[in-house]
């Protein structure tokens, strides 16, 4: 065992003495659906042993945001289809380098349909694109690029949602030092430190995306981590006013929604059928700080990860008919074809 003043920061945890009502919530009130999930060997794994976690939580439809494409995404439809129908679906995926080659947008919109086809109920884009993707010529892609209109258009011709993860949390841009409020998640990720250069701007790689959703208001958008808002719910509503097509996901920002329960709340009443549940890494074990700020009306519990954030949790107390919505209705309405008779009308 350390001696106390050889602790680190990182290795300072201290169990709080304050004694307050309130117990961790295991099992989520309502059955829910989790639009953010990832399996990433769908196509061959046994999902009986997430099946048999889901029911432990409550979640009745997990949606696999990894589908990805062709064949794979076939196997893994098959896959549901064969063991556990109605329990998951699959959002596919599209490989953005090479935009703008000749034939690229032809072949990518078939193959798109195609993905739809064999099942595939949504388009999930990861933050590759508008970072890292490249075009024809190396440049980097921006989200914006008319050259990808065509991809928007479809999705909402073809009545399937988009959810999109843009950029990263801001302060993976600012300046590493004491006032930086992710300095821990930077230290014990470094990778994770971005620049202005490395790829672009925050500011620009969000004003595309935001620009993008709002050339398509046809299509429906999901933005996932609340579009890295959370932190700022003024702003985020203002967005939401701005930009009606666009929805929000809960997923690995609920440390945001537990420092704020107040605000939050009356976020939650007032964007109640925008808002999504979803938690993206599969950790049964951490869903009960999401009912927990989501339920319950507790005050200073602990959050399951420290270098995401250092401070406690309180309970947002939501009323059930915004809860329903959240954990099951807006997805329902949301994604096509989710199977409704194991929900509560």
């Amino acid at each position: 065992m350390l001696l106390a003043q050889d602790l680190s920061f990182e290795e300072y945890n201290p169990k709080s003495t304050l004694v307050v009502p309130g117990k961790v919530i295991h099992k989520a009130k309502f059955p829910f659906i989790d639009i953010h999930g990832h399996q990433y060997r769908m196509a061959t794994q046994d999902l009986g042993p997430v099946v048999e976690a889901m029911d432990t939580l409550n979640m009745e439809i997990m949606v696999n945001l990894s589908g990805r494409s062709g064949a794979i995404l076939k196997q893994a439809v098959q896959n549901i289809q064969d063991n556990y129908p109605n329990r998951f679906v699959v959002f596919a995926n599209i490989d953005f380098n090479g935009a703008g080659a000749a034939g690229w947008i032809d072949k990518t919109v078939n193959q798109l349909k195609e993905d739809v086809k064999q099942g595939a109920r949504g388009l999930k884009v990861y933050k590759s694109l508008g970072m890292y993707n490249k075009d024809v010529d190396g440049k980097r892609l921006a989200i914006d690029d008319p050259r990808l209109d065509p991809i928007w258009e479809t999705c909402g011709k073809l009545g399937i949602p988009v959810l999109i993860h843009a950029a990263d949390p801001k302060p993976f841009w600012e300046a590493f030092d004491a006032d930086n409020e992710r300095w821990l998640e930077l230290k014990t990720h470094p990778r994770r430190k971005r620049s202005d250069d490395n790829p672009a701007p925050w500011e620009q790689i969000i004003a595309e995306q935001h620009r993008m959703f709002k050339k398509h208001p046809e299509t429906t958008f999901i933005n996932a981590h609340m579009g890295w808002f959370a932190n700022d719910l003024g702003r985020l509503g203002q967005l939401m006013d701005e930009i009606p097509n666009m929805n929000v996901g809960i997923a690995a920002i609920i440390a945001e929604l537990g420092r704020q329960p107040k605000f939050a709340r009356a976020f939650f009443i007032k964007y109640q059928d925008r808002i999504l549940f979803g938690k993206d890494s599969w950790k049964p074990d951490e869903f009960p700080t999401y009912f927990r700020v989501l339920e319950s009306d507790d005050e200073y519990f602990p959050y399951h990860k420290k270098y995401h954030a250092f401070w406690a949790m309180y309970g947002m107390d939501l009323p059930d008919e915004v809860l329903k919505k959240v954990y099951y209705k807006n997805a329902l309405r949301i994604v096509p074809g989710l199977d409704k008779s194991k929900f509560p009308k």
